[in-house]
Parts: C-alpha cells; sequence; structure tokens
C-alpha cells in the first residue's frame, strides 16, 4: 500500500551506525590496557545488601533493612528482559507495574504510559539520580488506560546509562512531592570512569513484521586524573511497524487494509553524566540527555464505500483504493541538571542544584486529506502540518541533612530539611489552516485521522511552586526503626498543600520483622489538564442540523476549565487530588538463600482528576439559548468535554516477592524469583453533577460507565505473576521468565451486554548467553509459547479490522526472536 511505501521511504535502516559502533569496541579494546572480564552471571535476583537512596535520607539503609516496600532492579536484569524499551523491562520483572502497547489510538502508541498498582500513569513519580524528571508534552485523550494523563516518558532514558532502578512501592509525596501518590520510581546512573560497554541488538516478530535493530554504547572519560569523570551513554535505533489487522467483513473484496500494531520509530539518545572533585569535600556534578523519537502511528483506513457523496469522485481519483492516515509525532526530549554537593567538618550533608527539562513534539498527518478543502478548492493536501505541544519545567533545590547522636536514643536521629522552587510551563501552536480547514459547505472538515489545532486551541501557560520539607529518621531502640516527614507546598494557581509521612519497622529476630506506613499525599493538576484544548470544528447544513437548529459553524472538543462554555456547562478550576496510603508487611528470612517479602495496602484518592464523557447535543435549542443567555453569541457547540475532580477512587491491594539463592558449586548457580501482585481499585464516590448540566435536561453524566468501571477499575488486569529462574554454568546464563496477566474488562459505554472479559494469559521468556572474554553473545526468544490475548467479540471488532484490544497488558504481536553481541571492558 502506499502508505507502508512512505513509510520505508522515510525509516530506512543505519547500517552504517552498526560498523561504527562494532569498530569502536574494537578501538576501546585496544585503549583499555587493564581490563576487567565481563560479569559472570546475568543475576535477576534482588541484592540483599544494596544501599538504597530512595525514600530515605540516611546513609546506610539498605532494601533488607528498609521501612517500606522497595524493588532494587540492577542493570543485569534489565539487559536480561530482551527489549530495549526501559518501561518494557520493568514491566517484565516488578508485577505492580503494567505498561500495555495500545495501537491505532494517535500518538499513546508513541509515547506509551507506565502504571503503578493500577493507579493513573501521572499518580507516579519519576527522578533520576534523586531528581524530579520532567512530564511528556502530550495527553492521552483516547480511550485507552491512562486516559486523561501526561505522564513521564521514561523511555527516553537508555538502558546503556541505567546502574539500577529503586521502585518505592508506598506514597511518597511527604518526601518528594507531587506525583508521588502510587509510588516512586527512581533511576540511578552508572558513575565513574572505569568500565563501558558497546551493544547491537536486532530482533523480529515470527509474523506481523516488527524488525527492529539498536546500537548503543557507554564509557567513562577520566578528568584531571581521578578528580573526576565523565561517562557517556549513545543509542541509535529503528522497529519496523507490526500489523494484525484483519478484513473489513462488509467488503471483503477490497482484502486486508487496515494496519494495526505497534508504530515505526526512528530514535536516537545521547546521555552524559559527570561529576568533579572541587575540593576533598565538595564535590560538582551534572547530567543530561537529548533524545529524538521520530515515530509514525496507523489510524483508521477509510474505505472507498464510506466517501462522502460530494467529493467522491475527486477522492475516488486521489485513493481508488481507500487510504490509512497516518500520524506522524517527531519528539524532542532534552534534560540538564547540575548542582554541588558536599559535606562541612561538623557533619552536615548539603546538595544545591537546578533542573531543567522538556519535551516538544510536532504532529503531522500524512497519507489523508481534508473532505471539506477538497469540496471548496478542487483538491487537498495530502500530509498536513497539525501543530506543536510542548512542556517544560525548571527547578531549584536545595537538601541538607546530618546524622546527630542524641544521649536518650541508642542509635543515630538523621534530620533533613530542604526547599524546592519549581516552574513549569505549556504551550500549544498552531498547525497549517489546511489541516483544520472546515469551511461552510457541510462536508467533514479537518484532517482525516488527527485534525490540526486551530488558533482558538492555541496558547502558552505557567505556574511556580515553592515547597518545603522536614524529615526525621532512626532506630528508636536495636529493633524498631522509624521515620517522619512532612512537606508544604504553595502554587500560585491553587493555593497550599502538606503532606506527612510515618513509617516503622520491627525486627523480632535478624530473620523476621514487620513494617508499616501511613502517609498523605497529593497529586497537582498538570499543566495540560487544566489549558489543554483540542477543538475541532463542522458545518450544519439546513439539511442536517435538525428542527429548530440554526444551520452554521458548530464547535466541538476538549475544553479547558477556564473556557467560559465549559465553566457554564460546569467545569470548575481544578484541584489538588489527595490521598490517603497505609500499607503494612512483613520481611523474612528463614534461611540465609531465601528471602520474602509481603506487604498488603490501601490507597483511597479524593477529588481525582478524569476527563469527562462527551457531552453531546449541545446545538438543542436549550442549549444555544441558555448560552447566549450568559454572553455566549459568537460561537456554538456540538459536543465538549473538560477536566473534572469528579470522583474518588481506592485500590486496595498485596504484593508478594520471594528470591531463592542455590549455589551448586561446580555444577552453577541458579537465582529463582517469584513475584505477584493484586489489586482492586474501586469508585465509590462521584460527584453529583453540576446544576447547569442538570437543568439542560439532556441527561448527560459527567462521567461515565466505561470510565467508573472500565479506565479506573477493571481495564487493567487484576493480579500479575512473575517466575523467574537465572541458571548460571561457567560461561553460560541461562533465563526464564514466566509471566501470568490476570484477567480484565473492556466496558462498553453502549451497552452493558457488549462488555466483555479476557482470560488470562501466560508468556514466557527464555535467553541463553556465552561469554567469551570480554565479549557475550546473547540469543533469546520473547514470548516463546506465542500466546495472542483473547480476540475482541465482533460487536467491537470494527467490523473485523480491529481484532485485538488496546488493553492487552502485553499486546498482541506474539512470538519475537532476538540476537545480542556486546563487548564489556
Amino acid at each position: 500500500m502506499k502508505q507502508d511505501r512512505n513509510r520505508s521511504n522515510q525509516h530506512k535502516a543505519r547500517p552504517l551506525a552498526a560498523a561504527v559502533l562494532l569498530a569502536f569496541a574494537a578501538t576501546a579494546a585496544a585503549q583499555d590496557s587493564t581490563q576487567n572480564p565481563p560479569p559472570a552471571t546475568s543475576n535477576n535476583a534482588k541484592n540483599l545488601q544494596a544501599v538504597i537512596v530512595t525514600g530515605t535520607r540516611t546513609q546506610n539503609r539498605t532494601d533488607s533493612s528498609s521501612l517500606s516496600p522497595i524493588d532494587v532492579v540492577p542493570a543485569s536484569a534489565l539487559q536480561s528482559t530482551g527489549t530495549n524499551e526501559l518501561a518494557t523491562a520493568l514491566a517484565r520483572l516488578i508485577p505492580s507495574l503494567n505498561f500495555p502497547r495500545p495501537a491505532a489510538t494517535d500518538t499513546t502508541d508513541s509515547q506509551r504510559p507506565a502504571q503503578l498498582r493500577g493507579l493513573s500513569p501521572d499518580e507516579v513519580l519519576v527522578l533520576v539520580d534523586g531528581k524530579r524528571w520532567h512530564t511528556s508534552a502530550l495527553i492521552n485523550t483516547d480511550g485507552t488506560i491512562g486516559r486523561g494523563s501526561a505522564p513521564v516518558d521514561l523511555n527516553t532514558i537508555p538502558l546503556s546509562a541505567i546502574d539500577h532502578i529503586e521502585v518505592l512501592r508506598d506514597g511518597a509525596s511527604a518526601q518528594y512531592g507531587s506525583d508521588a501518590i502510587a509510588g516512586v520510581i527512581n533511576i540511578i546512573l552508572k558513575h565513574g570512569a572505569q568500565g563501558g560497554s558497546v551493544e547491537l541488538d536486532g530482533g523480529r516478530y515470527q509474523r506481523g513484521g516488527g524488525q527492529q535493530w539498536q546500537g548503543s554504547a557507554n564509557f567513562g572519560i577520566p578528568l584531571n586524573g581521578d578528580k573526576g569523570w565523565l561517562r557517556i551513554s549513545l543509542d541509535d535505533g529503528h522497529q519496523d511497524p507490526t500489523n494484525h489487522g484483519g478484513v473489513d467483513v462488509r467488503y471483503p473484496q477490497l482484502g486486508e487494509k487496515q494496519v494495526f500494531g505497534d508504530p515505526s520509530i526512528s530514535q536516537h539518545n545521547v546521555f552524559l553524566n559527570a561529576q568533579y572533585d572541587i575540593s576533598k569535600n565538595v564535590q560538582f556534578y551534572a547530567y543530561g540527555s537529548y533524545h529524538e523519537r521520530d515515530a509514525i502511528s496507523d489510524e483508521l483506513y477509510r474505505n472507498p464505500y464510506g466517501y462522502p457523496s460530494a467529493v467522491s469522485s475527486l477522492l475516488t481519483a486521489l485513493y481508488p483504493d481507500g487510504y490509512q492516515p497516518l500520524l506522524q509525532s517527531r519528539s524532542t526530549d532534552q534534560a540538564l541538571v547540575a548542582g554541588v554537593r558536599g559535606t562541612t567538618e561538623s557533619g552536615w550533608r548539603w546538595d544545591v542544584s537546578a533542573n531543567y527539562g522538556g519535551n516538544r513534539v510536532s504532529l503531522d498527518t500524512i497519507h489523508s486529506a481534508n473532505y471539506a478543502f477538497l469540496n471548496d478548492f478542487g483538491y487537498t493536501p495530502t500530509s498536513f502540518f497539525d501543530g506543536i505541544v510542548s512542556s517544560a519545567q525548571q527547578a531549584a533545590d536545595v537538601d541538607i541533612a546530618k546524622d546527630f547522636s542524641v544521649g536518650w536514643l541508642p542509635n543515630p536521629l538523621t534530620l533533613a530539611f530542604g526547599a524546592e522552587y519549581l516552574r513549569e510551563t505549556y504551550s500549544i501552536s498552531a498547525g497549517d489552516p489546511s489541516s483544520y480547514y472546515v469551511g461552510t459547505s457541510g462536508v467533514s472538515g479537518g484532517a482525516q485521522g488527527f485534525s490540526g489545532y486551530s488558533p482558538v486551541s492555541t496558547g502558552a501557560w505557567s505556574r511556580s511552586d515553592i515547597a518545603q520539607y522536614v524529615s526525621l529518621e532512626t532506630n528508636l531502640t536495636d529493633k524498631l526503626g522509624t521515620s517522619i516527614a512532612v512537606r508544604h507546598e504553595e502554587y500560585n494557581d491553587f493555593g497550599n498543600t502538606v503532606s506527612g509521612a510515618l513509617a516503622a519497622r520491627y525486627d523480632f529476630t535478624d530473620r523476621f520483622a514487620l513494617r508499616a506506613s501511613a502517609s498523605t499525599g497529593f497529586r497537582a493538576p498538570s499543566l495540560a489538564q487544566e489549558d489543554y484544548s483540542q477543538i475541532g470544528s463542522l458545518y450544519l447544513t439546513p439539511s442536517s442540523a435538525g428542527p429548530g437548529i440554526a444551520p452554521g459553524i458548530y464547535q466541538t472538543g476538549l475544553l479547558p476549565v477556564s473556557n467560559p462554555v465549559a465553566q457554564l456547562l460546569g467545569a470548575q478550576a481544578l484541584r489538588p487530588e489527595k490521598s490517603h496510603n497505609y500499607t503494612i508487611g512483613a520481611v523474612f528470612n528463614p534461611i540465609d538463600p531465601l528471602t520474602l517479602t509481603f506487604d498488603i495496602y490501601q490507597i483511597q484518592i479524593f477529588n481525582r482528576i478524569v476527563l469527562s464523557s462527551t457531552l453531546s447535543g449541545l446545538n438543542d435549542p436549550a442549549v444555544v439559548n441558555y448560552l447566549a443567555a450568559n454572553g455566549i453569541t459568537n460561537v456554538a457547540y456540538t459536543s465538549a468535554q473538560y477536566f473534572t475532580n469528579a470522583v474518588n477512587t481506592r485500590t486496595q491491594g498485596g504484593d508478594l516477592v520471594t528470591s531463592y539463592h542455590a549455589d551448586f558449586g561446580n555444577d552453577g548457580v541458579l537465582d529463582s524469583t517469584l513475584s505477584y501482585n493484586y489489586n482492586r481499585t474501586l469508585v465509590y464516590g462521584i460527584a453529583p453533577n453540576p446544576e447547569q448540566l442538570q437543568a439542560l435536561g439532556l441527561e448527560l453524566e459527567r462521567v461515565s460507565y466505561r470510565d467508573i468501571h472500565g479506565l479506573l477499575a477493571n481495564s487493567t488486569p487484576r493480579s500479575k505473576l512473575i517466575f523467574n529462574e537465572n541458571y548460571t554454568l561457567g560461561r553460560w546464563v541461562f533465563n526464564g521468565n514466566l509471566t501470568r496477566y490476570g484477567s480484565f474488562t473492556a466496558y462498553s459505554n453502549e451497552s452493558y451486554l457488549l462488555n466483555q472479559i479476557y482470560s488470562p494469559q501466560w508468556v514466557l521468556d527464555l535467553a541463553g548467553s556465552y561469554n567469551l572474554g570480554n565479549w557475550t553473545f546473547t540469543l533469546g526468544v520473547d514470548n516463546a509459547s506465542n500466546s495472542y490475548p483473547d480476540k475482541v467479540i465482533a460487536a467491537n471488532n470494527n467490523d473485523g479490522t480491529i481484532p485485538y484490544s488496546e488493553f492487552s497488558p502485553d499486546g498482541f504481536n506474539g512470538r519475537y526472536y532476538y540476537t545480542k553481541v556486546i563487548y564489556h571492558w
């Protein structure tokens, strides 16, 4: 098809880059006169003595002695998963993290959101080396998991730059501020000048396309002898689209036209991390990244039998076999963190830093048409510039801590306090006029697939926040550890909020402990939720307007809460979400090789921000008169949406993590991990419809049945089980990962009879590696059992063209074969 030719012309493989990376490996070997052998294992079990920095400001807290549940994921575990996507790797290792693969959902399939504990993707805070990372400029407005969120794009951070990751599964707003309701993902970068690697990966799916390749390099450079270092990470890769679309049952003679699957993606990444000793006790540090991603996503196929009659002959000449619009997103992501930290002679630890991060996405609809433009001018562009969305954050942080010896305490007391200034910006720029042109003919206007941003949607917004925190942590006795934290924030758009946290752990013996925590939290509404709009237009002719409805141009779309029409329909200024988090758990080490942790939790979120359902029928004479009576006479609407603090939710669940290390001497080492998560979210409070909506008598519901029961509750698997085996024998390493995704339900707003419950799915990933000197060679197969989710029932599969659900937690691409070649030094 034509779009396939366009795609292949725009995304050609770069064999030169692969050759350069392999040449770099040989050069590195020649330069390194004191090479270290590669790691003997790819250990997927937890290192029980790893010192953690997330959720604590003491210097000697380990994950095995933590007061709250935390997972420490080493780089070797990430690399053993067979994927180059950070979020996908984490989802295969941590059962409480979900990362579905939606398709044909505009930009959501190229910047996919990740969930922790079944909550919204923007309710988990992402840190890099302890500093707040910026969010994406794209907001998910489609009917997929994470609808209404604009979270961090985890896949902008290259695996090659990561030393390990700490995932705190507990509320942490009192320590870190907004977003840390579900937990915290802290990405710890590689440090120091020693060591490095060059890696070349390639693979493809058994069917449906999806060929992929990636080259990466990570290495360190000493600065001024041993006074400092610079680490450089480089990534370059491309993936072809996958296709699992079906034939339209109404027009089988057309064959399979709908392309449905993963988008085509090319991306390039540079990540730098540096440190320099200014004096014995003072260090300068800095790290930053620059990431480019060019993605092309498939929209829904337009068949030639559905062309509007007014332009049918013109469209047939342009697209005789129909066409499938493509949405191209060019994302540029950049960040820079720089600071100075040190320790005074009296033991005060201090850290002063500045932080910038931003994301800019330029959107184009290609292989498309504007029917109204074609009708009015006799031709139509086939490619449209749709506009640009941008977001950025600037932060300044001061963190101070000291360990005090208090006479009445047997152990030191850690006092930490600090302050943060945070400024956020957001903007929308208009597309070409042809991308949103409507005309007055009544023929459908705007670029088919994704209509561009019109001037009424554009603008630039900003806000600021000043925060202060204080925390205390100590072991009150040799068995009882406690911590308390309080944080105050003041936003210039909605005011003040205070969060607190209390945690404790009691070690009954060296092998058994109980731990518990209670905290309050909050999430500030994002600027995208406050100010994003995408307003389209259509022209109703006298014949299409209906009885009592005046012909003319009407608008439809997502309105910001500050829009006068949205306010007349019940929109209010957004307030922060508030949460109450409770966790209680146990840590058990019955024998040295075996460790078990079990934690149960409850998270209540009040005034949760959701995207309203589509409020239709606004061109009803009663609504038109109501708007006119309140001064809205220059524009009319047929439908609208807005963000609203409309629901309260309660999430309850549990996490089980067990690990066993078996050393068989000359017969090898076996590390086993069994982890399980169960969570259930219930919408238990729904704000009543605003009086404005009730008075209109249109029987409109601000929050839909599908959102209440599905997107906010049951469209994510309620349970997830991961069983991992990692066996090392001499130079060989074998890894097996078996995942069971629990059932989930897709809900329909049309009728409960169209709801569909999807069966649990088992997915087996296998890999084998051989270490030869400084080289590692890996062959692997993901989804070795070639497992697919249930197909969508006929009533919901878009006439057979969309056979799989966008909620499928592991996607629907089937078996994937891959190979890796790594050179270490």
